[in-house]
């Protein structure tokens, strides 16, 4: 099977790309482990423009509904491998090759660990990475959650709504959050920051019941805890891109330019994976979009005929 263009990733980024690859009728496959990404995981967003609030898991439906009205073809599949043929692209899964004429990756990013003794041990037994998946089962305990970003404010402000006490726990002076968010944060008499400081272990028995803490808080290094949710940030999901030579920064985010584009022909890549410094569903959908033009530019105006396959 041939496509115009196969797009790696099941996020909102790639089913912004997928709807006007769809419009400009190009043959197109969605294919990614995890069909929703990370939005999805999000309880309340109101920074997208035309919905006031809006919950991710219904933003994400509304625009996987919009694929649906074109010729899109969408499968759940870890992709294991992308190569380069002799004009065409192939990306394979365990049971699987799909030959392409070009590539959007929009691969998105995975948790950041703290890499501390206890965390793998604790893992969903105390320790967890999504506030909105795991947060009801502790209804009246004490919580924490390790940040200091936006996405931290968000998640202790989410944890409040359950936890009869919640610490943000960050390493440096002031946490990073929106002035909206940041004004809840300190509005709220459950959340409590603690400040200049970092978790150096998490123990427990058959779950968490405390952490060790780098630095004395009210007179104790061990804090009492019955969960510990984790923020600190994601690290990019770009090790297929790396396989095929595309150019990453330091960080391993995928540099793209101002259409998408990598550094190699006909591949192109958008959303949380790329370099882009400002990292939200909006510009994720925008980046894809942008992908989705070029890629059609590109096929319409450059592409040779595929001649990988027997079948042509």
């Amino acid at each position: 099977m041939k496509y115009d263009t196969i797009i790696i990733g099941g996020g909102i980024s790639a089913m912004g790309a997928a709807v006007y690859c769809g419009r400009f009728q190009l043959k197109t496959l969605v294919i990614g482990e995890k069909v929703g990404g990370t939005i999805i995981l999000t309880d309340d967003i109101a920074n997208y423009p035309g919905f006031k609030k809006i919950s991710g898991m219904d933003l994400f439906d509304n625009i996987k509904e919009h694929v649906k009205d074109y010729n899109v073809e969408i499968k759940e599949k870890k992709v294991e491998k992308v190569e380069k043929c002799s004009n065409c692209l192939k990306v394979s899964t365990k049971e699987e090759t799909f030959e392409t004429k070009t590539i959007i990756f929009a691969t998105g990013t995975e948790w950041r660990k703290l890499n501390v003794p206890g965390e793998k041990g604790f893992e969903n037994k105390g320790v967890h990475y999504c506030a909105l998946c795991d947060a009801p089962v502790y209804k009246d305990k004490t919580l924490a959650i390790v940040g200091g970003s936006d996405s931290a404010a968000k998640e202790s402000l989410l944890l409040s709504k359950y936890g009869k006490k919640v610490y943000i726990i960050y390493r440096k002076e002031k946490i990073r959050a929106e002035p909206i968010n940041l004004k809840k944060v300190n509005q709220e008499k459950k959340i409590e920051v603690i400040n200049n400081t970092n978790i150096k272990e998490i123990k427990g028995d058959k779950m968490v019941s405390s952490v060790i803490l780098d630095r004395p808080f009210k007179g104790s290094k061990e804090l009492k805890l019955d969960a510990v949710f984790i923020a600190i940030g994601h690290i990019p999901t770009s090790d297929l891109a790396k396989d095929l030579k595309i150019s990453l920064d330091e960080k391993g985010y995928i540099k793209t330019d101002e259409n998408s584009a990598t550094n190699i022909k006909g591949i192109y890549a958008c959303g949380d994976v790329t370099n882009n410094k400002f990292k939200q569903a909006i510009t994720g959908v925008a980046e894809g979009v942008i992908a989705a033009y070029n890629v059609y530019e590109h096929i319409s105006k450059e592409m040779p005929v595929c001649g990988c396959s027997e079948d042509n």
